[in-house]
């Protein structure tokens, strides 16, 4: 059974009695942690500590005076991480459907404060309280959960285009919209990418999918060559002229490109990176993935896309053992949108892309990106977990029956039986 097959049959299934469960009783009752997920979240996020204070010792030292400047704050916002993980996992995931709506309010509300406010860095206007918060990480795993709430909810009219495709588009272009304001082309083709493969989980048809993918391919298009994005027709000319000729790449891909060719297989150790001290201009955010395969090699960088690969494995699991069709849509967009981060931020990298501004989930150093990671960890958690006790009770009703069965028949559970013939009688009829 496909994804997209439980989502929409998961609340009929689950009346039907169609999940099989194991005879077995369990005596004791189970967490529901799923520890290849969390295996996979710790190690990124440790390894990510570790890469932030070597590719940022310099770069804090020339801005701060301290080399530890931005490795302490990193230690800070996962300390507040871990908090909100931990309310997240404990938190029923059901309750989301009265909070989604102030959360997308509160969302929209923190975009338009960032416009209002004018805080420029490096050409945008993204954050509030001098860099510390980016309303536009909170809008993704925001969206993530009011599109969930909002298509399980409409998940009967779905083929409806009035109730459907029309509203989603609605709801994505007012996000994406004050997103591309300040502006950040890559949060918005992420915002479009999480809102249409929410839409197919969900039930959206084919032919409704291929009418967005033409259409948003057109607009898209046209929005890029009129020069709303400044750097969006440049970004894309270099890439093209770049898969012709690596030369051809930014500066920024080419010094990407150089790390990794020093690293090679085992890389030169950690913090030996030469590139991250003049060549790279974010070596701890943007840039951070040149620094893993330069200081570790093509082998420290193969061992991250296969957590990442983890993360998007779990997190699909647990979407197919959820309990409810809510469920599943929230734990795979979220599994997704983690996969299509971390996706865009290596792919650019190595100049399988454009170039684009997405953190590198877990790693990059940013206090917005990893407390939305870390939240995504805790409510995938908090699902699994709702899995594991819906199972467990199945598991017991049926157990419960079986002994029934098993034990009672002996002493107060009545079976039907043939009356027999006295043997007398039975003699006398035969002669």
């Amino acid at each position: 059974m496909g994804l997209r097959t439980f989502v929409n049959a998961s609340h009929t299934d689950k009346q039907d009695g169609a999940f099989v469960r194991s005879s077995q009783p369990h005596h004791a009752t189970r967490l529901g942690i799923d520890v290849p997920l969390l295996l996979a979240a710790i190690s990124l996020v440790v390894f990510g500590i570790l890469m932030v204070y070597s590719a940022s010792a310099d770069f804090a030292y020339k801005m701060y005076g301290d080399p530890t400047h931005v490795f302490r704050r990193q230690l800070m916002w996962l300390g507040l991480g871990l908090v909100v993980a931990t309310i997240m996992a404990w938190m029923d995931y059901h309750l989301w459907r009265k909070l989604a709506v102030p959360a997308m309010l509160a969302s929209i509300l923190g975009l338009i404060l960032v416009l209002f406010l004018q805080d420029e860095r490096l050409g945008a206007v993204r954050s509030l309280f001098s860099g510390s918060v980016q309303p536009s990480e909170l809008a993704k795993v925001v969206l993530v959960i009011y599109l969930s709430v909002w298509l399980y909810n409409r998940r009967d009219q779905l083929s409806d285009w009035s109730f459907g495709l029309i509203p989603l588009g609605v709801i994505l272009g007012l996000v994406g919209g004050f997103i591309g304001l300040q502006p950040d082309l890559s949060a918005v083709i992420t915002v479009f990418l999480i809102g249409g493969m929410m839409f197919f989980l969900a039930g959206g048809s084919l032919r409704q999918m291929a009418f967005v993918l033409v259409l948003g391919s057109i607009v898209g298009f046209i929005i890029l060559r009129s020069g709303v994005f400044a750097t969006g027709t440049e970004r894309i000319d270099s890439f093209l002229f770049g898969l012709k000729d690596p030369l051809n790449y930014s500066e920024h891909v080419r010094r990407s490109l150089e790390a990794f060719v020093r690293g090679g297989v085992f890389g030169v150790g950690i913090g030996n990176s030469s590139t991250k001290l003049y060549a790279l201009p974010f070596p701890h955010t943007d840039s951070v993935f040149a620094v893993v395969g330069e200081e570790t090699g093509a082998i420290g960088a193969s061992i991250v896309v296969l957590l990442y690969m983890v993360l998007m494995w779990r997190g699909l699991r647990i979407a197919r053992r959820a309990p409810d069709g809510l469920g599943a849509l929230l734990a795979g967009g979220l599994a997704f949108w983690l996969a299509i981060e971390a996706c865009i931020n290596m792919a650019v990298m190595v100049g399988l892309m454009p170039f684009a501004g997405n953190a590198l989930p877990f790693i990059s150093a940013g206090g917005s990106s990893l407390i939305v990671c870390m939240a995504a960890i805790g409510i995938l958690t908090n699902i699994s977990r709702q899995s594991e006790a819906s199972k467990e009770k199945e598991e017991r009703t049926f157990s419960a029956v079986v002994n029934l069965r098993r034990w009672d028949r002996r002493r107060g559970v009545s079976r039907p039986v043939r009356p027999t013939v006295p043997q007398a009688r039975s003699r006398t009829t035969e002669k």
